[in-house]
């Protein structure tokens, strides 16, 4: 889905939806109460959101298990697969297309290996007998109750922060912020603070990252004009560091999270191209939902994660001291 407009603040439209967010928080709340998490003898650390939408959680996930790899230890990322056709548990392989395990463990898995498991607790067991790892990554799943989880680490976005601070779908949010934050040890901010985040999130420990972006690949021949289109929680986000990056934006297509393109809409945008004389571009995680013959059409820009070496120390201190 794309996120609403009105999810920016507390008008007539939010405030309808209020009975409809009394709900989905009851059975969260429920679920919770009737689930008996499974303890893993492996330290779990889970990163996720309190809100919904993009905030760049899965970077954030990337980033982690390549550190922890360069700190000597062995860790596999778990992820539900969402999007996929497998329930699992089975690891994420080479073989495997988004249709069957989601767009993140086909980026993850490039950095370590993936797990996809709609049940946490069957996914923890399956890693647990494989006997292979000494650290699990739980990618999304904070308000997920099957696992104990040893750190839970919340990513906000700076700049949308948590906007109308309500209940989904009157609001962004997965839970009430104050008990969300009751349950995380550590809080990963994406971006300038531009929503006065830092002071909703007061009393809490705030680490600040960005995400660069590389050039495009394959780089433009000949113009750097280019028809971006997107199926991501925030599009403008990618949109915006486009244009930072020095392309010319011929024209932009806004599509929901996770959307799976059909080949009229990719005709579409190719034919957008075309009539601008520009490169199709795309980020990197909807390039790798795009079937194989649009793939060699289209390209994409990858982003990487950077954070000082002040809080890249502080981030691993308090996952090396629980984990």
């Amino acid at each position: 889905m794309k996120a609403p407009l009105f999810w920016s603040h507390k008008g007539l439209s939010s405030t309808l939806l209020l009975p409809l967010a009394a709900l989905y928080w009851l059975l969260s709340w429920a679920r919770g109460k009737m689930t008996t998490p499974y303890r893993s003898h492996l330290p779990v650390i889970c990163i996720g959101n309190l809100t919904s939408g993009g905030t760049g959680k899965t970077p954030v996930s990337a980033y982690l298990a390549s550190a922890l790899h360069e700190a000597g230890r062995r860790p596999v990322i778990l992820s539900r697969g969402y999007g996929g056709a497998l329930a699992g548990p089975v690891m994420a392989l080479p073989t495997h297309r988004a249709e069957d395990c989601g767009d993140e463990p086909l980026l993850l898995r490039e950095i370590a290996p993936v797990v996809i498991a709609r049940n946490r607790a069957d996914g923890t067991k399956f890693i647990e007998d494989t006997g292979d790892f000494d650290i699990i990554l739980m990618d999304d799943g904070l308000q997920n109750p099957q696992l104990v989880k040893d750190i839970s680490i919340a990513v906000f976005d700076g700049e949308i922060g948590v906007q109308n601070n309500r209940i989904f779908p009157a609001g962004p949010m997965r839970t009430p912020l104050k008990k969300g934050l009751g349950e995380v040890d550590l809080c990963l901010m994406n971006g300038a603070d531009k929503t006065g985040l830092k002071k909703a999130l007061a009393g809490r420990h705030i680490i600040g990252f960005t995400l660069q972006a590389g050039e495009i690949v394959p780089s433009p021949a000949k113009t750097k004009a280019v028809v971006a289109f997107a199926g991501i929680g925030r599009p403008a986000r990618f949109f915006e560091t486009l244009e930072t990056t020095g392309y010319q934006l011929a024209s932009t297509n806004a599509f929901g999270d996770h959307h799976p393109y059909s080949e009229a809409e990719l005709e579409m945008l190719a034919a957008q191209a075309s009539a601008h004389d520009a490169q199709l571009v795309t980020t990197q995680k909807d390039w790798v939902r795009l079937p194989k013959p649009w793939q060699k059409k289209i390209a994409y820009l990858p982003v990487s994660l950077h954070i000082s070496s002040k809080d890249h120390d502080s981030l691993m201190q308090v996952i090396q001291q629980q984990g």
